[in-house]
Order: structure tokens, then sequence, then C-alpha cells
């Protein structure tokens, strides 16, 4: 049967566009909120010297024994936060409780900093790295953590990840590299471009590269250098969507107006988390 889809004007071409958030990113009368607790990472093996926060968030009701699905939340607070852009706690509350998607247990993960450095940021250090050590420090240093005090299932299929921007590109490279772990992934926004040594996606896909992966892209037409030949992210996000739907992954793209801002990733969560979560189809 076909679907209708209502009728919506197309957005004007603009660098200065923002989107209007949906029911499920504000708070409502009905929903409970969930459960947030807070931990501090002081000792890491795969980032030394650096400290950062993690929330975990489960939803109302959530039973802390029963193995859960895990959704990883890169830049922590900035996706947390309620009055942020994205506001991805209010955005999983409502989602768990309509029943749309799994009970998560979503690990909000802060770009690590070193506390007495004149540069103290190691966000690009960790998010646009072409190598595994972010994805192991997730699984490896992270997870087990929040298995403390939440039972997570273990299986890779049971696993996601989310990030915007840095955050974004970090997110796929996560589960490109450990696919063993993470197998489900959200971009906004992601600064493929930026990657030290450009870009490796479209190349390895293009030569054969394959992952079991579900991925879901995020684009804005006007991201930086656009209409550029050279460091063009947006043309970025284009061709690692196009070589993922060659090589047969499970993969939406959406494209917005707009330039390189976290707002329409954040109204778009909601959809983004339910076709995420959406039930396996076996191969």
């Amino acid at each position: 049967m076909t679907e209708v889809v209502p009728f919506h004007a197309l957005p004007p071409q603009s660098d200065d566009v923002s989107y209007a958030y949906g029911p499920d990113s504000a708070p409502r009368d009905g929903v409970r909120p969930g459960s947030l607790r807070v931990f501090e990472i002081v000792d890491s093996a795969a980032y030394p010297g650096t400290v950062r926060k993690v929330w975990v968030h489960a939803p109302h009701g959530h039973d802390a024994s029963a193995p859960a699905s895990v959704m990883v939340f890169n830049d922590g607070w900035w996706y947390l936060d309620p009055a942020g852009d994205v506001r991805a706690g209010i955005v999983l509350d409502h989602l768990a409780h309509r029943g749309e998607i799994p009970s998560l247990v979503s690990v909000f993960v802060d770009p690590g900093v070193f506390p007495d450095a004149a540069e103290p940021k190691n966000r690009n250090t960790e998010y646009d790295a072409a190598d595994a050590r972010y994805a192991d420090f997730v699984l490896d240093e992270v997870l087990p953590r929040v298995a403390e005090t939440h039972a997570l299932a273990s299986e890779p299929d049971h696993r996601g990840i989310c990030g915007g921007s840095s955050g974004g590109n970090g997110a796929f490279t996560a589960a490109w590299q450990r696919p063993d772990g993470i197998r489900r992934v959200i971009s906004f926004n992601g600064s493929f471009a930026q990657m030290p040594g450009g870009n490796p996606y479209p190349a390895l896909l293009g030569a054969g590269a394959r992952r079991p992966l579900r991925v879901f892209l995020h684009a804005a037409h006007r991201d930086l250098g656009w209409n550029e030949p050279e460091h063009n992210w947006f043309a970025e996000n284009l061709e690692t969507a196009a070589a993922l739907t060659r090589a047969g992954t499970d993969v939406r793209l959406v494209v917005g107006e707009g330039g390189h801002h976290p707002n329409h990733g954040g109204v778009l969560l909601p959809d983004a988390l339910r076709w995420l979560w959406r039930p396996l189809t076996p191969s």
C-alpha cells in the first residue's frame, strides 16, 4: 500500500536555517524522566592524562538487572543537555515511554581534556582519527564502568553510537573499526573532510571493504566548503553515503539546508533513533 507523505514546502536555500523541533524534543505530561548517574574517568589507558565525565541514562522503570541494548553518544553533556540543540535525554524518555525503541541504556561520553595543558581539548584527536583507539576506549574502558550498575547486552547488533561533526565521523569510525562491538551508527554533519589524510571510507568501500553496519547519515547543504573542490564537508558525507549504498549497507541519508550546526540533527534524532533501532532483517 502506498504511503502518502504530507506536503511540506521546500526550505529556503540558505546558510541560516533553523528547523522547528517536534513533540518528542520537549517535556510532556505523562512521560516520566529516566534515571541519570554520572561518573568520571581520570585514568584512561587509551588517552593518558585526560579526564572526562560520563552520564548514564536509563528510561523510567528500567530493570537494571536485565541485559539492555546500549546507545553511546559522543560529546556527552552537549547531547544530553535538556536546554541544548539535541536534547537526547528527553527524546529517549519519549520513545521508551511509547515502546518505539528498545529499553536502551544510553551513555553520554564527554571528550577528554588535559586539565593543566595550554590546549586542554582532546576532542579532535579522539574523534577524527581513522584508527580503533576511540572504539577500544568505549568498549574496553567506558562500557565496563557502566556495566557495574546496569547489565548490558554483549552482542554488537545491540550496540549503537551517535555523534555530530567530528563526533559523527568518530561514531562511524568506531563502528567501522570495531564491528565486533558496535554496529549501529548515527552521524550528523560528519566532518569526514578533516580526518588526517582525508576521508578514507569511499575508497575503502569502493575497494571491497564491507562491515555489517546500519548507518544513519545527515548532511547539511551549506556545510563547510559546500561548493569547493577540496575540504568539502557536504560532499564527503554524500560520497560516504553513496559508497555505503553501493556496498549494500543498510544506510539512510537525510540532507538538510543550513550550515554546520547541530539544530537539524537534534530535530532528526527521534526519527533517527526509531530508524536505527527498528528490528533487524535477516541477511
